[in-house]
């Protein structure tokens, strides 16, 4: 690989081409849909130049960093203008529904897509966050079909880990969406309920680290966030059903005044924390 295409200049996109220009020796060109983005990230020296038509054609790889819906868009109405052999890497955090998609779009060009998720990210949005270490020992999750050529697969694979990933997972699009609907998207949608509490608005002074671990997540984009838990809505339902029954044994056992019972469902969530604990050493 030589060129490098990044669409959608935000805080993954744009660190995405932090990195690479950091820490590889490739050409980023790159592009959103706001102008003013496109000139800080070739001022800030993150891209070499803006992704136009013709800088397309000459890409090897191709990054989308968009919402779901506008990355199977974006390849249906650039299709003739990608180089045949290129790859074309999505970052998206739901992977059913645009690999699927893509598959569809893609099918009889010589064109190879991976499916992608990093591991990373931060309650922040926009390229002014962005940063080159975002993805510093997180995971990257690729989702490719099983028809994919397995050198192209490394080729991405050890890229990937040039940017600093730790790992580099390789699963389905139908696991990743299980099991993002637990552990990403259900911190979401629990830190968004945990702030409508009435008392919210008093904890100034009355908080340490249990309310910023619990709310920190709520300061979300409720654009993107929306067209993802909907994308990935009977996952996300499953994991919201069992949430609601664990807290329903909770809140019986107090309004029983039952402390066994309080006391034997406290002890099996430490025990599943430190048994995850166990298996990260």
């Amino acid at each position: 690989m030589k060129n490098i295409g990044v669409v959608g200049l935000g805080l993954i996109g744009g660190s995405l081409c932090k990195a690479i220009k950091a820490y590889t020796d490739y050409d980023v060109f790159g592009y959103d849909i706001d102008e003013a983005v496109v000139y800080s990230a070739t001022e800030y020296g993150a891209i070499d130049a803006k992704l136009t038509k013709q800088s397309l054609a000459g890409c090897d790889l191709v990054i989308s960093a968009l919402y779901p819906a506008a990355t199977v868009s974006y390849v249906k109405e650039h299709l003739d203008d990608f180089r045949p052999g290129c790859v074309i890497l999505d970052v998206c955090g739901v992977k059913s529904v645009v690999c699927r998609g893509i598959r569809e779009v893609i099918a009889g060009h010589e064109l190879t897509f991976i499916g992608g998720h990093p591991m990373a990210g931060r309650e922040f949005s926009g390229f002014a966050v962005s940063d080159k270490d975002l993805f510093r020992n997180a995971s990257m999750i690729l989702t490719p079909f099983s028809d994919t050529d397995k050198a192209v697969l490394n080729t991405v694979s050890q890229f990937v880990l040039s940017l600093g990933f730790e790992r580099v997972i390789d699963t389905t699009p139908e696991f990743h969406d299980k099991m993002i609907a637990y552990t990403s998207q259900l911190p979401h949608v629990i830190a968004s309920s945990y702030v409508k509490s009435p008392n919210c608005q008093y904890q100034l002074g009355f908080t340490g680290g249990s309310f910023e671990d619990m709310s920190r997540v709520a300061k979300l984009n409720e654009q993107m966030w929306t067209e993802l838990f909907l994308d990935n809505r009977e996952n996300l339902i499953a994991e919201i059903t069992t949430m609601t029954e664990n807290l329903c044994e909770i809140k019986e056992a107090l309004r029983q005044s039952d402390a066994d019972k309080l006391r034997s469902l406290l002890k099996k969530g430490r025990i599943i924390k430190e048994s995850l604990s166990i298996k990260d050493r």
